[in-house]
């Protein structure tokens, strides 16, 4: 056995014989955090520059090093970088191809830091990017939604509790409905951002350094608004990740919620929407089938994320302080969750907008269920009777309604009145589904006029996020 072989380990001078082949493979983690490449380089030429500055490395080496590592980056983005599996990770494989490029000046770049605080600063540095294009994105679902809203501010439809016909709304109302649930995670995500956004470097193997650093440089080339302030922590913290995932699981289910109601509309059952083709699939065997494929997958890959939340929970669950091998396994199911939400929103904001609206189906079924029963209860509240009494003569009017198969609005006035005399002909106006939802005329009512208010206050939140 070759006594030099350890030796090509960067870290190999302590060891006697090479590693196993198989645990070679097994431990390796460049097959996927290679994706890293640009925070890791970004945050080398920060702590070169900072090395610098603290007077550690001189200006040459300095200038030689962020020289090397620019040309390294676009020789990946060029597709010339061959990665290697033996050199186990993105950290090792760029040290070692900067080595060669500019000579021993290369092994002075990790100088006072160590893989671990390394990769803790490249994951923060990605997530925060990851964090920011996913909200522009979601953004971009919530401008679709609030023109959907706009669109369709007068159109009604049945609202439903317990997926029965509750009360008549309008689709622009249930439309915003969807936005508010969208405002909620864009704020979750952003507040997730401030705690992603703490720099770990500087905090090395566990415990620090001896060389005289300045972690507030280095934080500042980075664009951290903070910087951790226990070395121990700094290192084996991924609450930040656990907690994106927390929040992704959120915008998961929100938009499985979404996703089911426009599966059941687009059934022909309901025939509320028209999804447009090109999100769709047909059957092998059944000519007739438009199915709705992307609803059903972004509802289905809900469950990936939330899978993806408990790994790293029981992942971090046992570990003592500080880093520990495990925490190789935060990337890829941090890696999925993030790919999969970007994925699932962008599907979205590229298919809600476009949505077919069938208004005449979704009036029909609003005159289904008696979905004006509580108008003629609040109508018999404002002529003086109690609530519960209304309640008692609507429920028997409700009885006539399903014995002769009839909607209130279809029976006759001399019918009503046999439930209670103070009835007379103003209660069609009450009965009707315009006067319904014309009469919900308060801040979060479904009138089409608070619809248009509501999405005038929607396009003000938005530019305001863009103006951020």
């Amino acid at each position: 056995m070759s006594d030099d072989k350890p030796a090509d380990k960067l870290w190999g001078g302590r060891f006697n014989e090479p590693t196993d082949a198989f645990v070679e493979d097994f431990t390796a983690s460049v097959g996927f955090d290679r994706r890293l490449y640009r925070q890791d380089i970004a945050g080398s030429i920060a702590h070169a520059t900072m090395l610098a500055r603290a007077g550690v490395l001189s200006e040459d080496d300095a200038k030689s090093i962020v020289t090397g590592l620019e040309a390294i980056r676009d020789d990946i983005e060029a597709g010339r970088f061959d990665w290697s599996v033996g050199l186990e990770d993105v950290h090792m494989n760029v040290e070692a191809r900067l080595t060669e490029r500019v000579g021993d000046v290369g092994k002075r770049l990790h100088t006072g830091r160590s893989r671990n605080d390394q990769v803790a600063t490249d994951i923060r540095l990605w997530l925060r990017d990851e964090i920011d294009i996913t909200c522009a994105t979601l953004r971009r679902l919530m401008a679709g939604l609030v023109g959907l809203a706009e669109r369709e501010a007068e159109t009604i439809m049945p609202g439903f509790t317990h997926l029965q016909v509750a009360q008549p709304v309008t689709f622009g109302h249930h439309v915003l409905a969807w936005f508010e649930m969208l405002k909620r995670d864009h704020g979750r995500l952003l507040d997730c951002r401030k705690r992603v956004n703490v720099m770990p470097l500087g905090a090395a193997a566990l415990a620090g350094t001896s060389y005289p650093i300045d972690r507030t440089v280095t934080a500042e080339l980075l664009g951290f608004d903070d910087v951790a302030e226990n070395s121990l922590d700094a290192v084996s913290d991924r609450d930040f990740a656990i907690e994106y995932c927390a929040t992704a699981s959120l915008v998961m289910m929100h938009l499985s919620r979404i996703a089911e109601e426009l599966v059941l509309w687009s059934s022909a059952q309901f025939d509320f929407i028209t999804l447009p083709d090109r999100f769709c699939t047909g059957s092998s065997i059944m000519p007739q089938k438009k199915n709705p494929d992307v609803p059903e997958l972004v509802r289905g890959k809900s469950g990936r994320v939330y899978g993806h939340l408990v790994s790293l929970l029981t992942l971090m669950k046992s570990q003592p302080l500080a880093y520990n091998k495990d925490n190789q396994e935060d990337k890829e199911p941090l890696f999925d969750t993030v790919d999969t939400v970007k994925d699932s929103l962008r599907a979205f904001a590229d298919m809600l907008p476009e949505l077919g609206i069938n208004a005449e189906r979704m009036r029909a079924a609003a005159r289904q269920g008696f979905a004006t029963a509580t108008d003629l209860a609040d109508y018999l509240v404002r002529q003086g009777m109690p609530f519960r009494d209304a309640h008692e003569v609507v429920g028997k009017a409700v009885r006539l309604g399903v014995e002769s198969g009839r909607d209130l609005a279809d029976m006759t006035l001399e019918e009503l009145q046999r439930f209670s005399p103070t009835i007379s002909a103003d209660v069609f106006d009450v009965l009707s589904l315009e006067g319904s939802v014309a009469a919900r005329d308060h801040l979060g009512g479904t009138a089409p006029a608070q619809v248009r208010a509501a999405t005038q206050r929607a396009h003000a939140w938005l530019d305001a996020q863009q103006e951020e």
